[in-house]
């Protein structure tokens, strides 16, 4: 550790297993799910016993990482009120303090870092509405994906009981109004806030080696060893 240095713990060793089983589930998700809208790797299978299967695999692994990601993000929502490591609601309440600091995280971005006015040891406000609205967007791909799943259960059954259409069709058939009016409006919705998602992710992973590089506490660092380091105050 550098002298004037302190360090910091940011995120627990069950947060940071969470954060990489959504990463990885979304990845999964997103292969995929672009597989199901456009079967771009089809033709590299030779063998038609094998090929006829490919997409039922496709559509059970995106279900089941689907399944894994909303649950894990679940998780991490009900962490951001009742985490006893800290409580990221707190930041988004639009306050006085939490906007003055979340215009002031943006202007630090803009100017390359030639303006700091904040404390960077926890999360900041841009930061966490940020992550707010990945979340919602989740919520929104959980919502449509649902629509689209319970669509392909034309006959009103399932294996677990006519329950189970009939919930998810009282969940999610606003959906379709929503959106436009069709099934198809609400797999193009679907399928543009999963680019919106990949969109998110880039500029997240660019935004904390940003930090790494400008800031020199070591963010990057927070989702493999769980903690940074920042300047002592003297």
């Amino acid at each position: 550790m550098k002298p004037g240095y302190k360090k910091v713990e940011r995120m627990t060793g069950f947060m940071r297993i969470n954060h990489w089983v959504v990463a990885i589930s979304m990845l999964a998700a997103v292969v995929t799910g672009l597989y199901i809208g456009h079967p771009y790797y089809q033709s590299l299978i030779a063998d038609p016993a094998v090929d006829k299967y490919v997409m039922a695999w496709n559509r059970w692994v995106h279900l089941m990482v689907a399944i894994i990601f909303d649950v894990s993000s679940i998780v991490i929502a009900y962490l951001y009120f009742f985490s006893r490591f800290e409580k990221p609601y707190k930041k988004i309440l639009p306050t006085g303090k939490n906007i003055k600091e979340f215009m002031a995280v943006i202007v630090n971005l803009l100017t390359f870092n030639r303006s700091k006015k904040f404390d960077s040891t926890h999360s900041d406000s841009f930061n966490t509405v940020y992550f707010l609205i990945f979340h919602a967007m989740l919520a929104w791909m959980l919502l449509t994906g649902l629509q689209l799943y319970v669509h392909g259960l034309e006959s009103g059954h399932s294996s677990i009981g006519d329950w189970w259409p009939w919930m998810l069709h009282f969940v999610t058939d606003w959906t379709i109004a929503f959106t436009g009016g069709t099934n198809m409006d609400v797999r193009i919705s679907h399928h543009t806030v999963m680019y919106s998602i990949i969109t998110w992710v880039m500029f997240h992973i660019y935004y904390q080696v940003w930090r790494t590089i400008f800031w020199k506490e070591g963010d990057i660092n927070i989702v493999f060893g769980g903690s940074k380091y920042v300047k002592e105050e003297k």
